[in-house]
């Protein structure tokens, strides 16, 4: 009796812990919102870094739900961009094809997130069910092929709407066959132009939010701990009957359908949508803020891609060396969350003591001075 009711309160402890360290990373998130939105009505936040807020959002969206795959499922996939190609295509699709139709701005955003998101998780479960029987450099080597697959199909394609319907084609334009008043939507290699521009920094910020919720909430429920099951060990999961293909393609699909969410806020924020933006660079780089910020630690992706992204273009003025910090600075943090004497310190060593410690030196050294 005295086992158990130390365990339950093992257990109510570590829910404590977690949903204190939820609500620190979502009421960072707000907070830092409220500090951006009042340096901008202030005018005291450059035009760069205004341009790349909505940035930040849609590139931490990626973060995190890759994060889903590749930390938490324990599953590489170099794809991801792919499933955001489908989402910001096919939310620019329905954007640009309802806008003369469709007057209430918000409803038709939310139906075009939805959309982006149902078509990228649709996606994904029909390239889970044939891939995720594979594992390590194979599962990799397949799912960057889909990517680059989705890239060059939506390169070449061409699709029309007039009154007899959607019309496509892989030539050009004219074999579309349009009626007069017929309205090419995907231009091939041209992509989508004319999007409305309806992506907002407060509404990337309330879909992070939302984005963050739904793997936390994934991760602390019984699919979760399956999930996490599978990745610590594959044999011994399958052992006890947790089901592997199942929760595979249930996490594949999440992390597809919230990349295809942050497609339709990336298609929503530039005025033309090309397929070429969405190739292994982009995957590549989703991945570096996955590794970077920790795998399997959902504000750690947070973050690195928010660095990530302001970084490179605050270094632009260094031209020639810019690159260079930038990879000193991964090498430097990859050093950080995973060499053994660096790890051994973060657990001796917790935030708040060495914050403390950098103020009180401050202090002695003004007492001294």
């Amino acid at each position: 009796m005295k086992t158990q009711i130390k365990k339950l309160k093992a257990q109510a402890l570590k829910l404590n812990k977690t949903t204190r360290s939820n609500v620190i990373t979502i009421g960072a998130l707000v907070i830092a919102y409220l500090i951006c939105m009042s340096m901008i009505r202030g005018g005291n936040m450059s035009n760069l870094l205004q341009n790349l807020l909505v940035a930040m959002c849609y590139y931490s969206i990626m973060a995190v739900s890759l994060n889903l795959t590749v930390g938490i499922l324990g599953q590489l996939s170099l794809g991801h961009a792919g499933f955001m190609c489908i989402g910001a295509f096919t939310g620019a699709f329905f954007s640009k094809i309802m806008v003369d139709t469709m007057d209430n701005v918000i409803l038709r955003f939310t139906l075009a997130i939805l959309l982006g998101a149902a078509m990228a998780g649709l996606f994904g479960v029909i390239i889970g069910v044939v891939v995720l029987r594979l594992r390590g450099d194979y599962l990799a080597i397949v799912t960057l092929a889909f990517g680059e697959i989705i890239k060059n199909v939506l390169n070449v394609l061409y699709i029309g709407f007039d009154s007899r319907g959607i019309h496509f084609s892989m030539k050009d334009t004219a074999s579309l066959n349009l009626d007069e008043g017929g309205m090419v939507v995907i231009k091939g290699a041209q992509g989508i132009s004319g999007t409305p521009r309806n992506a907002t920094f407060t509404i990337g910020v309330i879909l992070l939010i939302i984005t963050y919720l739904i793997i936390v909430n994934l991760v602390n429920s019984r699919s979760g701990r399956a999930i996490m099951a599978i990745r610590d060990n594959h044999i011994a999961a399958e052992s006890i009957g947790i089901n592997i293909t199942k929760y595979k393609i249930l996490a594949f699909s999440i992390s597809a359908a919230l990349a295809g969410v942050a497609g339709v806020l990336y298609s929503h924020n530039i005025a033309t949508v090309q397929s070429t933006k969405f190739g292994y660079n982009t995957s590549i780089l989703v991945l570096v803020f996955v590794v970077l910020g920790g795998m399997g630690n959902l504000r750690g992706s947070i973050i690195a891609a928010i660095v990530l992204t302001v970084l490179p273009e605050y270094l632009r003025f260094m031209r020639d060396y810019r690159m260079l910090i930038y990879a000193i600075v991964l090498i430097v943090m990859m050093i950080f969350n995973w060499a053994p004497a660096c790890i051994n310190w973060r657990k001796n060593h917790s935030f708040k003591d060495v914050f403390w410690n950098i103020i009180n030196k401050f202090k002695k050294v003004k007492e001294e001075a």
